[in-house]
């Protein structure tokens, strides 16, 4: 583990500091950390910054409420630059975005970046706008039950395709189920980040079982 001592602080005391969803791993802003703010950021798990305007500490959330939770914080080669994963409660930009970056500027038309934060994003476009022709949309218009059905039938053929062997069939099975159940958790107002936290809190009880049984 790299000693903060060891970080490399410009004239002015200061290192940028890189936030990331810990989700998305969209980047959610730049700011500037000092040695102090790194110690309260590291001793709280809270995102703590050096306000260079106002010159001085600011914790992040503190009147918002948007607070960021600290995942991790990583050192570039030159330890002249932090990464600081973290967890977000709320928006991190104070314009009301989920992130500062969003004044798009350059998109390739052959380079689309996938994730699947975006799909959800689209799904849940396609249930606000209902473009005419989508399948999205038929999904959302004929309701719950046309959905639930659908993540039935695409469940059986994904166990079709796993007892098969069939490791190519799997994949597109599973696409399809995927999509299918972001589908439902649209339709039933489940976010991306709560099947996140989920599955973060059964890693944290599995990792406790393990020890436990090393102990035995």
């Amino acid at each position: 583990m790299l000693n903060i001592e060891a970080l490399k602080f410009d004239e002015k005391g200061l290192i940028p500091a890189i936030v990331v969803d810990a989700v998305s791993k969209k980047v959610l802003t730049l700011a500037y950390m000092n040695k102090e703010s790194l110690k309260i950021t590291m001793e709280k798990g809270l995102t703590c910054f050096f306000s260079r305007s106002r010159k001085e500490l600011w914790l992040k959330g503190e009147t918002s409420g948007n607070y960021q939770h600290v995942v991790s914080i990583t050192a570039d080669c030159d330890n002249d630059a932090l990464v600081v994963v973290v967890e977000k409660d709320g928006p991190a930009c104070h314009t009301g975005n989920e992130s500062c970056f969003f004044n798009e500027v350059y998109q390739s038309e052959e380079l689309q970046e996938f994730s699947l934060l975006g799909l959800y994003d689209l799904l849940v476009g396609r249930k606000t706008e209902k473009p005419e022709g989508s399948y999205t949309t038929y999904l959302f218009e004929k309701g719950i039950d046309k959905i639930l059905k659908k993540v039935g039938e695409e469940s059986t053929e994904v166990i079709i395709a796993g007892k098969a062997n069939d490791k190519k069939e799997t994949i597109y099975e599973l696409a399809d189920l995927a999509y299918h159940a972001m589908v439902l958790m649209v339709e039933m107002g489940i976010t991306v980040e709560d099947v996140h936290r989920e599955l973060a809190s059964r890693h944290v009880i599995d990792h406790k079982v393990k020890q436990e049984k090393m102990t035995k």
